[in-house]
């Protein structure tokens, strides 16, 4: 496990927003527990990625641990040309990379992560749903996000959904800050 130091940064190189980044997008699906290492390999190869991370905190034998885990198990965005594609894959640390064919729409949904990652919302991952009632939040430091609202335990969670990756990560939400879309 690392030391939060030792952690890469969610998104390299230091930009305002992943909107900066110039080339394709692709989506490297790692190799098991592989995604901060690949981020590492990144920055040395100088190869714009995004890896959204959350942190977990759990008891073991009366320790409190606190880790620091990729949002989307097993997965990595990286924005480049053909020769960093290629480098990337000398890694090592890719099983699969998938190209993806709508840019425009893989931006626009993690352009949403990671403006809920910069508001400080404590997302978790959370089990991709293909149905339910579209929203956008009208008010607050999530304002302008969009994705599905559920109710577990009387709680309304906003749900962030990677299409393309038929993943999704959720955030509590008071159902005030949304109305739904039709």
């Amino acid at each position: 496990m690392l030391k939060p130091s030792e952690n890469p940064p969610m998104m390299w190189p230091d930009v305002n927003s992943i909107r900066d980044f110039a080339g394709l997008w692709w989506v490297a699906h790692t190799k098991s527990r592989n995604e901060k290492a690949l981020a590492q390999d990144l920055i040395r190869k100088n190869i714009s990625y995004f890896l959204p991370m959350t942190n977990k905190v759990h008891r073991r034998k009366g320790r409190t641990i606190r880790s620091l885990l990729p949002l989307f198990s097993g997965y990595l965005f990286f924005c480049g040309e053909e020769n960093q594609r290629i480098e990337l894959l000398r890694t090592n640390r890719v099983a699969n990379l998938i190209e993806v064919k709508n840019q425009k729409n893989l931006l626009d949904e993690l352009l949403q992560i990671e403006q809920a990652l910069q508001a400080g919302a404590p997302l978790v991952p959370y089990k991709y749903i293909k149905v339910g009632q579209r929203c956008r939040v009208i008010a607050g430091p999530l304002a302008e996000l969009h994705g599905v609202v559920v109710k577990t335990k009387n709680i309304t969670r906003l749900i962030l959904q990677i299409d393309m990756l038929g993943q999704a990560a959720s955030v509590e939400i008071d159902i005030d800050m949304i109305e739904f879309l039709d």
